[in-house]
């Protein structure tokens, strides 16, 4: 659960790197909160549609404004957890505006929030993993 909630004590910390665990565990907190939403507020319905069947979710009654809430304060820390998971590759934050071009974007950026770091020091700040930058066997 620290993982999880890491991001929101670092809320708009846009400098230093953040690992990868960091990252996906914001990711799995943020859904599994909207996951519960839907499973409270959530309503699914099946509509006749001019080719067929069309299925839905949405939230309603409360669950929209807590979700919109939730969503609205999770932002700053989600694109700051981003550039941070960025700065560990050794990359410019800037490239969390590849979010913005459809489909080839989005995809382009999950491929770059699931490489590894760069081991060791970089000009973002020290290593997340091994904050001493000592090398045991070296």
């Amino acid at each position: 659960m620290n993982w999880m909630l890491l991001p929101y004590r670092r809320y708009a910390e846009f400098s230093g790197r953040s690992r990868r665990r960091e990252y996906w565990m914001f990711v799995l907190f943020y859904l599994l909160v909207f996951v519960v939403l839907n499973a409270v507020f959530g309503t699914n319905e099946v509509t006749r549609t001019p080719t067929g069947f069309g299925y839905g979710s949405r939230l309603v009654g409360g669950g929209g404004l807590l979700g919109g809430l939730f969503a609205l304060a999770s932002l700053l820390p989600a694109l700051a957890v981003s550039v941070r998971r960025l700065h560990d590759q050794d990359r410019t934050g800037w490239l969390v505006l590849l979010a913005l071009i459809p489909f080839l974007g989005g995809f382009a950026l999950l491929v770059l929030m699931c490489l590894e770091g760069t081991r060791g020091p970089n000009r973002f700040g020290p290593d997340p993993k091994n904050p001493a930058g000592a090398e045991i066997f070296s």
